[in-house]
């Protein structure tokens, strides 16, 4: 018995016509379209983590700047 993934799963309860051309070795017709969304996910996922670097970097930037005033003060 093959194990069943949890994407698969999801495209079984999406769409069960299009999950049982996938499992028969159709290709989509839009594949095209397709592609393209895949290439605006990763871009998207490339923003998120600059995002969460930048966040980082300004938070680490925010303490160095609180220990110094502190330390200035005493």
């Amino acid at each position: 018995m093959r194990k069943i993934s949890a994407s698969e799963l999801g495209a079984f309860l999406y769409c069960q016509r299009s999950w049982w051309y996938a499992r028969q070795g159709e290709k989509s017709e839009n594949q095209t379209e397709m592609d393209l969304g895949s290439q605006v996910h990763h871009s998207h996922v490339r923003n998120v983590k600059h995002a969460q670097l930048f966040q980082w970097l300004g938070l680490a930037l925010f303490l160095a700047g609180v220990i110094l005033l502190v330390w200035s003060l005493l």
